[in-house]
């Protein structure tokens, strides 16, 4: 009698025992597959607590969430001949366990070979165009192009590419430099054309400026010789009319302005006797000599 509760306590332990390897549970962000020595037996999409046969059957859990993939920088040759470094990610959903886990069995193998199909893509897709069409709004055309083929290649896996982007392109270190390079070249050349169009222009508008300046001056010297010869012309129209109103005061006028021309400055002496047209005037107020203008 004593071994009977003894015997019943094993059994209630080995029966719990084999309660708790007989079920599990499924979360709701989860999906299960259910296998027998290795071999796929179910799948199990609903969340809660489901059964299974206890040593013979265990179970392999699969992230029904979407799933990130940080894919590796990898270089990418474009239609010109450029390389360039492409860091690009994807976004996944596992929507086939069974076929996921037939496949590629989990997740690190599955991320080898999504690496892989981006990659490959990427160099088909970018291969095909040149480097300033990636500068462009298009480059988002081509990636939704990528999407769509990384897309199909993951069916096969079990898989759903929700998407595919690029999160930096960039040069390699060795490009970068020959590519700067190049482009101070050309703006060194377009410096020197932009230069040599204003010294051209530059020089044409001197050469406009100096034919406007020998016109003007033409005009000037035109126009002071006319108006010079007009004032001589009423200068001699005066000094007829004053000549002709009183010949002798003109006459003596005019001899008071040769005698200021002739002896001009402080330090013009005259030696001589006082006599001759200068100085007909000084001892004969009527001039009783010669007319300087006669």
């Amino acid at each position: 009698m004593p071994r009977l509760p003894l015997i019943a306590g094993v059994l209630v332990v080995v029966l719990g025992i084999i309660g708790s390897l007989s079920v599990y549970t499924v979360h709701q962000a989860e999906q299960a597959l259910v296998l027998q020595f290795g071999a796929p037996q179910r799948v199990v999409q609903d969340a809660g607590l489901h059964f299974k046969v206890p040593v013979f059957e265990n179970v392999e859990k699969f992230d029904r969430r979407v799933l990130d993939f940080d894919a590796e920088a990898e270089e990418v040759p474009t239609r010109d001949q450029k390389q360039l470094v492409v860091d690009a990610f994807a976004r996944y959903r596992i929507v086939d366990p069974l076929l996921f886990f037939q496949t590629v069995n989990n997740i690190f193998g599955m991320e080898q070979r999504l690496g892989n199909i981006i990659n490959a893509n990427l160099r088909a897709v970018f291969g095909d165009v040149t480097l300033a069409t990636l500068l462009t709004p298009e480059r988002a055309n081509l990636m939704n192009v990528i999407a769509q083929r990384v897309n199909e290649e993951g069916k096969p896996f079990g898989i759903n590419v929700i998407d595919v982007r690029i999160k930096r392109v960039d040069l390699p270190q060795e490009n970068s430099q020959a590519i700067f390079s190049r482009m101070q070249t050309q703006r060194e050349q377009e410096a020197r054309k932009i230069r040599a169009e204003g010294e051209k222009e530059a020089r044409r508008i001197r050469a406009d400026a100096d034919k406007q300046r020998t016109i003007i001056e033409a005009d000037a010297r035109k126009q002071r010789e006319i108006l010079r010869g007009e004032g001589d012309s009423e200068a001699q129209r005066i000094y007829n009319e004053a000549y002709g109103q009183d010949q002798e005061f003109f006459d003596f006028w005019v001899s008071m302005e040769a005698l200021q021309q002739g002896l001009g400055g402080e330090s013009t002496s005259y030696v001589g006797p006082p006599d001759g047209d200068f100085f007909r005037f000084f001892g004969d107020i009527s001039g009783g000599g010669r007319s300087l203008i006669e």
